[in-house]
């Protein structure tokens, strides 16, 4: 009897210690990680020229692990630079320029990127992909309301006579005052110069006209973010920033300072291929030099995004949208095909004006 009233609890105690066992064993042998989609998959083809590379695991991983040593891509033995990032259970790598056309690459994650739990995966993750022959895909920037304007300026736009203008004149948060070489006619929400074909807008405006250039002022700042945030360049740093003598066709441009036009430009392409100059410091452009546009290129779809001043030189022809952070001059006699859209003044003398179709 005494046995038969011991053996339920020793029956007990058995389960109880094989559980606590088993459930050591399950915490102690947890899977390692692995990798279960890439993103382009193994083999994929015409993979687009910008693709942003990622790659899932089947748990968390530790941040810290996840780096530019740990993922790689790579172009035969050529490593790709690019920028390498972690969230949730993916990781990602964004290239810093745009593949090349038609190539192959091979992306690898290493056994160095571990789990929170200090487990790596148990080998090296290899795939390879090929790009497309298409271009980049490069879009136009959108201007919004900004587009209804050939200068638009927020302090000041000031014209030493005269002028010959095709296309309407805006200034905003500042006043008619500051509008000055024009000799304006005031009418209601609006003004006219015999110098401008068009009309003249300023902040001090009867409505709706102070309402739509604070639309138009803060298109212009998000157009000018927009084309600053593009990513993937196809060149980067081009000829150190000096463009002179060059044939450029369509495609997204990067340089960390100024960018000096000394001798004439010339973009060439489609009415559908799309420019973008990232600029990080000035645009100046010499006297009597001209960019020109060969194959049907359009100004409409040229946008020269500059953070610092830009400068068209005297009896010069500039082509494009200029999205400045501050000030757009333009000296004696230059002549301009684009849109002048500036965070700070416009400054003109003796120019010819004519925004594009």
């Amino acid at each position: 009897m005494k046995i038969k009233n011991l053996f339920p609890t020793f029956a007990l105690a058995f389960v109880v210690l094989f559980t606590a066992c088993s459930n050591d064993d399950e915490t102690q042998t947890s899977p390692a990680p692995t990798v279960v989609l890439t993103n382009p998959t193994n083999s994929q083809s015409n993979v687009a020229r910008n693709k942003v590379i990622t790659v899932n695991f089947s748990k968390s991983m530790e941040a810290s692990t996840i780096n530019a040593s740990s993922f790689t891509v790579k172009q035969g033995t050529v490593s790709v630079l690019g920028t390498v990032s972690y969230s949730g259970t993916t990781a990602t790598f964004i290239p810093v320029t745009v593949l090349a056309a038609q190539t192959q690459y091979t992306a690898t994650i290493t056994t160095e990127a571990k789990d929170s739990e200090g487990k790596a995966l148990a080998a090296d993750m290899q795939w390879s992909f090929t790009t497309s022959s298409d271009a980049a895909g490069l879009s136009a920037v959108a201007l919004g309301a900004a587009g209804n304007y050939a200068i638009l300026a927020k302090t000041a736009i000031n014209n030493v006579p005269t002028s010959n203008i095709t296309g309407n004149l805006g200034l905003s948060p500042a006043a008619t005052s500051y509008i000055t070489g024009f000799s304006l006619t005031d009418f209601t929400g609006y003004a006219t110069s015999a110098q401008i074909t068009g009309k003249v807008y300023a902040a001090d405006m009867v409505s709706p006209t102070s309402t739509n250039l604070t639309t138009a002022v803060e298109n212009m700042i998000t157009a000018y973010n927009n084309a600053a945030g593009r990513l993937f360049p196809d060149h980067v740093e081009l000829g150190a920033g000096n463009i002179g003598g060059t044939t450029l066709s369509a495609g997204l441009y990067k340089w960390s300072s100024t960018v000096t036009i000394p001798t004439n430009v010339t973009l060439t392409g489609t009415a559908d291929d799309v420019w973008i100059f990232q600029i990080a410091g000035d645009l100046n452009m010499s006297s009597a030099v001209n960019v020109t546009l060969q194959g049907g290129a359009k100004a409409s779809n040229i946008f020269w995004q500059v953070a610092g001043e830009t400068t068209i030189g005297t009896s010069s022809h500039f082509e494009g949208v200029i999205l400045s952070m501050t000030g757009i001059t333009f000296q004696t006699g230059a002549t301009f095909n684009g849109r002048a859209l500036a965070q700070t003044a416009v400054i003109l003398d003796g120019n010819t004006v004519v925004q594009p179709q």
